[in-house]
């Protein structure tokens, strides 16, 4: 361990082998400490970021069924709904008349909704001073499905009318030994790196994120990470990574799962992320799914963003699990861990300190 652990403080890259190592046999606090140190050198200033943002669910219909997800419909269930574009619109004004930065949209894989849809909104969502951050891998590979288009014309197009940056939702696990277990019908993992690496090579850029706390093994949180870092190498079109932890309660998985992810399980993840993402310049501090004091702490175990000041939310709290902040809480909580704050764009440009 402590040649892993020289290796780190050098700044060299470590290997899966070593990654596991780290993940099963690494000291917390000396985890927390070379994460922070990774954290400083890439990020010297004295500041941590953040975003007001709001999460808009064009739709709730999915038939593709992941069984840790609680916010999925079929399209007969009485609260199934899919979003006009006049609906989305107006949930865009209310979004600007609050001063939100940012809006993340995604849906469920509802077939049943034609290509032009999607255009049409990137499109018009577009001309909103609120910034459009939507879709993820899977909500693409549907569009090439629907529209018989390759990614590639996918992207074209989605630019052409709009978006600049999108989501990194549809990962959970990168691995297929769990993909297939919890979530077989949605694309595979190669399928997405390789929507993802598209869409950089596009110039849209895009976050990384992992579910964790599971079905999954330490080996494949490393082999997660190491497939993103590889892309990372290739494109060096990902943003930021962020982790959470899976909620448990109003779905199918949740009912098979004994394990209680801690606070020091997340900060584990969040420091060894750091460590092991050597490419990534940003690591969020998931307060939305662990809590305030818990997203403190992450801002001294590698995380340099305390991530989404969400006004709506709809996916964790169907899982029965909402965290609600004001601006000046999450600012607060900035200050108390010893650092300055500040309000951040999509693309982590700074737009007022705190």
């Amino acid at each position: 361990m402590e040649k892993i652990y020289e290796k780190i403080r050098n700044f060299e890259r470590i290997n899966k082998e070593e990654g596991v190592r780290l993940l099963k046999e690494g000291d917390f606090l000396i985890l927390g400490e070379l994460a922070s140190t990774i954290r400083f050198k890439k990020h010297p200033e004295n500041i941590v970021t953040f975003i007001l943002d709001t999460n808009i669910n064009y739709t709730n219909i999915c038939y593709v069924g992941c069984s840790f997800c609680a916010f999925y419909r079929k399209k007969t269930d009485p609260d199934a709904y899919t979003l006009s574009i006049d609906d989305l619109i107006k949930k865009i004004e209310e979004a600007e008349s609050k001063g939100i930065e940012t809006a993340l949209i995604q849906g469920g894989l509802n077939p049943e909704l034609p290509y032009s849809y999607y255009i049409e909104m990137v499109k018009e969502l577009s001309k909103s001073r609120v910034h459009v951050h939507a879709f993820s891998p899977p909500e693409i590979d549907l569009m090439c499905k629907i529209s018989r288009k390759s990614v590639d014309e996918v992207f074209e197009d989605l630019k052409n009318a709009g978006l600049t940056t999108m989501p990194g939702g549809g990962a959970e696990i990168l691995t297929e030994r769990v993909r297939n277990r919890i979530s077989p019908k949605k694309i595979n993992t190669n399928r997405w790196l390789e929507i993802m690496e598209t869409a950089h090579r596009h110039g849209i850029k895009t976050t990384a994120t992992m579910m964790f706390g599971h079905i999954e093994t330490e080996e494949d949180i490393i082999e997660h990470l190491d497939r993103i870092r590889s892309v990372q190498d290739k494109t060096s079109g990902f943003s930021a990574f962020i982790a959470w932890d899976f909620k448990k309660e109003n779905n199918e998985l949740g009912k098979i799962i004994n394990r209680t992810v801690s606070g020091i399980d997340y900060l584990k993840i969040v420091a060894i992320s750091r460590i092991y993402l050597d490419n990534f310049n940003n690591i969020q501090a998931s307060w939305a799914s662990q809590g305030k004091d818990v997203g403190e702490v992450a801002l001294h175990f590698g995380a340099n963003d305390m991530g989404s000041m969400l006004v709506e939310e709809n996916v964790m709290r169907q899982a029965g699990f909402r965290a609600l902040a004001s601006v000046e809480e999450i600012a607060d909580i900035i200050k108390k861990a010893g650092f300055k704050p500040a309000l951040r764009s999509t693309d982590y440009r700074i737009v007022k300190y705190l």
